[in-house]
């Protein structure tokens, strides 16, 4: 009689084969005290302690329910209770896991079980063994490797040949090796026997968090308020409770490891209850850090978001931005006609992150969505945009959309070589002039617009009928306000040389 258990029934009630050495595991009983700061990059560090009891000299020692995704050169430990008491001989991370196409790929050549049902519906118990599983890693010509869908091949006792023989499958044991959880395993020396705490961390791939800021507007559209959420993704294979959060923002620089797939997807959207401690942010280093005031529980394949700060009556300006030559980096004057047509002007919307304007505080980066209220009191998506991170006490310039009643017109009205005195075959620059028309369709609102020209080798403006202010040695600005149902024209005439 063979002594098997079920796949997929009695999994997880076979036990595993021995080690060849005596192992130590965790506790299970006292659950680890646990910190994770995560980072934009789309990783963690983990930091865990817990205790472990010890014999005298070599062992080792099994650690299970890290993450799937965690980077095995990153793992450290060390003694809390005593400090350089434990000496790592060997660490090896053990990720083969249980599973029904690991189980069969390491049964091939033993004695299997078949149960099925035929086409009558009489059940046949079928005893043989497994000569091909359904799946196999096999090698390629550039020395890689992949998994390979082969087909299941069974030969009964009675010399029948079975190929892809449906049915519930059983086996003999457990093949040695498999695990059902990621597992470090180290071989170790200890200076004492007894009851041992120590702080084991590593960096994991698979997670990651973004800052998401709504901002609605009033119906006006001078002043919103504004509340920022950090939104975490969990797919490291691992569930941290009651854990001490910590979000760095800011860009770390690292060398990327081969990164594994990712496993699964992410579960349902969690939000953290407003009534809860916030965040404590703090300056480390040339980062941010942000730490949660209260534990929290970070599972696996989830998004979770909790809340970071908010903010009420927020002043926002907004500006109509006109800006042809914006795309055209390299441009130089010729006869052809760049920049010019119709053109719809860019929405954007500017807060000031400083005390004065109700803000002041590091924003990480991520993505700002924009509402504002309609006459009903209903809020209405005006757009969305990404911004940086950004220090207090910058500014925060947000593109939300086009302008649908402001256009723009652009045209070049005369067009000139400038050639050298000395020979007249040598071209020294251009002499062109531009003219700029706004149109204000609204019928009772008046809009500033905001016109930018931009220059990319030495130039002069020798005429304009609008001023202009310059925010750089390559850039004019002229600003006009235009009635509703009224029109403003720009003119301008630049020497461009080289």
């Amino acid at each position: 009689m063979i002594s098997s258990f079920l796949l997929g029934v009695a999994l997880s009630a076979a036990p595993l084969h021995p080690s060849r050495t005596p192992e130590t595991s965790m506790d299970p009983k006292q659950p680890p005290s646990t910190e994770i700061t995560i980072y934009n990059g789309g990783f963690a560090l983990v930091k865990e302690v817990r205790p472990i009891t010890l014999k005298p000299g070599r062992q080792s020692i099994r650690i299970e329910d890290v993450a799937a995704l965690i980077e095995p050169t990153s793992v450290g430990i060390r003694s809390l209770t005593k400090p350089g008491s434990l000496t790592v001989l060997e660490q090896s991370y053990q990720f083969d896991l249980i599973n029904v196409e690991a189980i069969l790929a390491k049964a091939v050549g033993q004695t299997i079980i078949l149960n099925r049902v035929l086409p009558n519906g009489d059940k046949e118990r079928i005893v043989g063994t497994l000569m091909s599983s359904p799946t196999a890693v096999v090698g390629s010509a550039n020395g890689g490797s992949s998994m390979q869908y082969n087909g299941m091949v069974m030969r009964t006792n009675d010399g029948r040949i079975l190929l892809n023989p449906s049915g519930e499958i059983e086996v003999q044991s457990i093949p040695e090796g498999l695990i059902s959880k990621p597992t470090l395993l180290w071989d170790l020396v200890a200076e004492e026997a007894g009851s041992n705490t120590v702080e084991l961390s590593y960096i994991t791939q698979g997670t990651s968090w973004r800052a998401d800021y709504v901002l609605t507007l009033d119906q006006a559209g001078g002043k919103g308020d504004l509340k920022s959420w950090v939104t975490l993704t969990n797919r490291s294979g691992a569930t941290w409770t009651d854990a001490k959060l910590k979000l760095l923002a800011g860009e770390v620089e690292r060398v990327q490891p081969p990164r594994a797939g990712m496993r699964g997807s992410p579960g349902g959207l969690e939000a953290a209850s407003m009534a809860d401690k916030g965040f404590n942010q703090e300056a480390f280093a040339d980062y941010h850090l942000y730490t949660l005031q209260r534990p929290a529980t970070v599972r696996n394949n989830e998004i979770k978001q909790v809340s970071l700060f908010e903010a009420v009556d927020v002043p926002v300006t907004k500006r109509l931005i006109v800006d042809p030559m914006m795309n055209m980096q390299g441009y130089r004057p010729s006869e052809g006609e760049v920049g010019t047509g119709l053109i719809k002007p860019q929405i954007r919307l500017e807060l000031v992150n400083s005390k004065e304007q109700k803000l002041g505080m590091p924003f990480p980066q991520g993505v700002f969505k924009v509402f504002q209220r309609d006459s009903s009191g209903a809020v209405q998506l005006l757009g969305e945009d990404e911004i940086d991170h950004t220090p207090r006490d910058e500014k925060i310039s947000l593109v939300v959309g086009r302008a649908f009643d402001i256009v723009a017109e652009r045209k070049r009205t005369s067009f000139e070589w400038i050639r050298d005195p000395a020979d007249r075959n040598r071209l020294r620059g251009a002499r062109e002039s531009f003219l700029i028309e706004i149109r204000n369709r609204k019928e009772k609102e008046s809009e500033t617009v905001t016109v930018i020209e931009r220059f990319w080798a030495e130039h002069k403006i020798i005429s304009h009928n609008v001023d202009f202010t310059r925010p750089n040695a390559e850039t004019v600005q002229f600003e006009v306000t235009v009635k509703p149902g009224a029109t403003q024209t720009i003119k301008f005439t630049v020497e461009t040389t080289w």
